[in-house]
């Protein structure tokens, strides 16, 4: 038996058609938006081939070992979901009631506030100084918290955790009206158009402080989809481009205003875009939903596990890059699995 023993499992499965293999992407117009508006899932006998998530019950900081911080980084890393039924870190009630305050039809709100950790700056938020202030300091204290408990939790990562922002969303997920490569009801894996990793991986905390569930449909993992797609959604032409990223690098490090993106950071934000555009793998691939509680937290690579938000509101999150030299599994991430795929090194 191995040291995560004594980790559960749970979550609710949902059946769906299995994910065909596509020979085109369809366009699209009004006919995908009424599926997932409507919060569809296209029901069959088939059921997707992985665990909801693994519930951590016993965690505390003082009694953590490293054999165990070390097979949740292995579970992590596999694209499982690490879950946790009540925050695993200080969250005051006081915290969540002023969170919860913040009306989602509020002007000084936009979709997401953001924190920066490293500048110690917020986004998104409009108010006076005063109601600034207690935002700001609200969620410092968050991300300050997530932070310390990730650093313990994950001991393999600490000394090389690439710490990203924290974001508070307080606006209902289900029915809203985004153009489409922005929507979060449709299934993607996560890539940043401003902040290349160059093959590190994507790590978000979760935490969902609303008085109802937090709902995501997953499918099957980022090995499983770049195995059926990546050829197909333009792989090989952007790792044979390699020598002109050396070029658009040494511009950026003089100065020039572009982003310094790898062949893999190119391929992630172009798969991001080309899974929600694609109809008939939203519509018929594997689906798995997922129930978030109110006042649970998870923690999952997002570049990995495939995802798309149904319904939910009033969340938290933090994210944190972690670089490839950190990983204890590299051999799984997903900058190995597209270099396996296109014979080539894309991180430079």
């Amino acid at each position: 038996m191995d040291s995560c023993a004594t980790i559960a499992r749970y979550g609710h499965r949902l059946s769906a058609t299995a994910c065909l293999d596509l020979d085109s992407r369809e366009p699209m117009a009004d006919k995908l938006r009424d599926d997932y508006n409507t919060r569809r899932v296209t029901m069959a006998t088939q059921t997707a081939s992985v665990t909801p998530w693994i519930q951590i019950s016993d965690y505390s900081p003082e009694n953590w070992t490293a054999e165990r911080a070390r097979a949740c980084c292995d579970r992590l890393e596999s694209n499982q979901i690490l879950f946790f039924a009540r925050p695993p870190f200080p969250f005051s009630g006081t915290d969540r009631a002023y969170f919860l305050a913040q009306k989602s039809s509020d002007s000084r709100l936009h979709k997401n506030v953001s924190y920066r950790p490293a500048s110690d700056v917020l986004r998104g938020f409009g108010g006076d100084d005063r109601s600034s202030r207690l935002m700001h300091d609200t969620m410092r204290n968050y991300s300050l918290q997530v932070v310390g408990f990730v650093k313990n939790l994950l001991t393999p990562y600490a000394s090389k955790l690439q710490l990203d922002y924290a974001s508070f969303r307080p606006i209902e997920e289900e029915g809203r009206d985004l153009p489409l490569h922005k929507r979060n009801d449709l299934l993607h894996v996560d890539a940043f158009p401003s902040r290349p990793t160059r093959g590190g991986r994507i790590l978000r905390v979760f935490t969902n402080i609303s008085e109802k569930a937090r709902v995501w449909i997953t499918t099957d993992r980022f090995p499983a989809l770049a195995e059926r797609f990546a050829r197909e959604a333009g792989l090989p032409k952007i790792a044979a481009t390699s020598g002109w990223r050396g070029v658009r690098h040494l511009l950026h490090s003089v100065g020039v205003p572009i982003p310094d993106r790898s062949a893999y950071d190119e391929f992630m934000l172009y798969f991001h875009d080309w899974l929600k555009e694609n109809s008939r793998f939203q519509s018929e691939c594997v689906k798995e939903q997922i129930d978030f509680p109110p006042m649970s937290t998870w923690l999952v690579y997002t570049d990995g596990v495939p995802h798309a938000v149904l319904s939910g509101q009033y969340a938290l999150e933090q994210t944190f890059i972690v670089p490839r030299e950190a990983l204890v599994k590299p051999q799984v991430s997903p900058i190995r699995v597209l270099e396996e795929l296109a014979g080539a090194v894309l991180a430079g």
